[in-house]
């Protein structure tokens, strides 16, 4: 049996982390070529190892020996990554801890991600859709889609889910933004500190409000469930950062991406607006091809660990690549090609096991919204500026992968064709 420091090294395992965001995808698949599982080191210098390829990662989502648990983790030592602002206080969501503890926290906030709820919100979802969409087709030139529509939108989803109005939802988007803009430095920058502060301050001045004030929301409910000892404070607080940070955040660069996807190849985009009906394939696509996660969030090993045949030593981090999962050539054909046409797009997007997204049918259901319109108002929307002037960031970290901007000529709405 194999360790990971005896796979064929590449350059970029020694500083993984630091490889271009704008083209990372050479670089999975050279590494994967060398192998499913490598021995790496971190950009801020912890050694962790890292899972690629469609089958591996499986294996290691699902991993019984592999943890989720944060706090465990850092009070072994420092051979992990600490938790980022707002740190470990707002660690006890159902992310960072295992089974039961995992299993009780999921269930707790189940109940809002469930059919019934999803088709209730669907005809709000379509509003929020179209206001946006309306407010970006009066305007003149250049738009950005991602400030313009792609970062709002989720964000007022989620507003109505959590029952947060509108002005609160611009001010929490405006701190969420700055929180997770990516950094170089050791420490975060003083902007992203008072993000933080002014987050953790708005959570806690919110769940006052609702345990004196009850609601029939998600915060309602949680709340409802702290009072009867179901979960703590601490955990209600984390679940509610968990929730904004991944129902948002993520949904902001699947769009994205999505609409980055289209507009480079724009036979895709024609196919979309000749049959709406493939949006709900594009989007498996768009998650295949370019995924708004390219890692999973944090797993560490808590006993020696086999992954693919490679033994993972006790302790160190695990590392799993979503976005290789995706192109991974042993599970997909042609694993290269952008097809909204594809029939059964093999990914692992939104994780695999006891911690697949549980806000996974309301992503997919905001993103075929935000796709069916797009293609219906803006058949002929067009990238502003020449694809290789893209920038993609790494948002918090390694995990999310996302455009801060995306810069688009809407052209002529079908009204416009048929006016005198």
């Amino acid at each position: 049996m194999s360790t990971p420091a005896e796979t064929a090294r590449d350059a970029a395992l020694d500083q993984w982390g630091d490889h271009d965001p704008d083209r990372p995808f050479p670089l999975y698949d050279r590494v994967l070529g060398s192998g499913p599982v490598h021995d790496v080191t971190l950009s801020d210098g912890h050694r962790a190892v890292l899972v690629l390829g469609y089958t591996a990662t499986r294996e290691a989502l699902t991993h019984p020996d592999l943890s989720k648990d944060m706090l465990a983790a850092l009070a072994d030592g420092d051979s992990v990554v600490a938790e980022g602002l707002p740190g470990p206080a707002f660690a006890r969501h159902m992310l960072s801890v295992d089974p039961p503890d995992h299993t009780r926290l999921r269930k707790l906030a189940a109940g809002a991600f469930r059919r019934a709820r999803m088709e209730a919100l669907e005809p709000r979802i379509r509003e929020l859709a179209d206001e946006l969409l309306g407010e970006l087709a009066c305007a003149e030139g250049p738009v950005d889609l991602v400030v313009g529509f792609a970062r709002p939108f989720p964000f007022a989803v989620l507003g109505e889910l959590l029952g947060i109005d509108r002005d609160d939802q611009q001010r929490l988007s405006v701190w969420f933004t700055a929180l997770l803009a990516p950094y170089s430095a050791a420490e975060p920058p003083p902007e992203a500190v008072a993000a933080s502060d002014a987050i953790v301050g708005h959570l806690n001045d919110l769940v006052d409000d609702r345990w004196t004030s009850p609601s029939e929301d998600l915060v309602g409910d949680l709340v409802r469930a702290c009072r009867g000892d179901l979960l703590t404070r601490q955990e209600l607080l984390s679940t509610l950062f968990q929730l904004i940070v991944a129902g948002h955040d993520t949904t902001t660069s699947l769009i994205g991406n999505g609409v980055a996807l289209l507009l480079q190849d724009v036979a895709q985009l024609d196919a979309l607006v000749a049959d709406p009906a493939l949006v709900p394939r594009a989007v498996e696509e768009m998650l295949r091809v370019d995924p708004p996660a390219h890692h999973a969030t944090f797993r560490y090993a808590i006993r020696d660990t086999t992954i693919a045949g490679v033994t993972v030593p006790s302790g160190v981090q695990v590392l799993v690549n979503l976005a290789a999962a995706g192109r991974d050539p042993e599970r997909t054909d042609d694993p290269e090609v952008f097809d909204v046409r594809r029939v059964g797009a093999a990914h692992v997007a939104f994780g695999h096991g006891v911690h697949h997204c549980l806000g996974a049918p309301l992503a997919r259901l905001e993103a075929q919204i935000a796709f069916t319109e797009l293609v219906r108002r803006f058949p002929r929307m067009r990238l502003a500026v020449p694809p290789e002037d893209l920038h993609w960031d790494h948002g918090d970290g390694l995990v999310l992968r996302g455009l801060s901007s995306l810069p688009v000529l809407l052209g002529p709405s079908p009204e416009d064709d048929n006016s005198p």
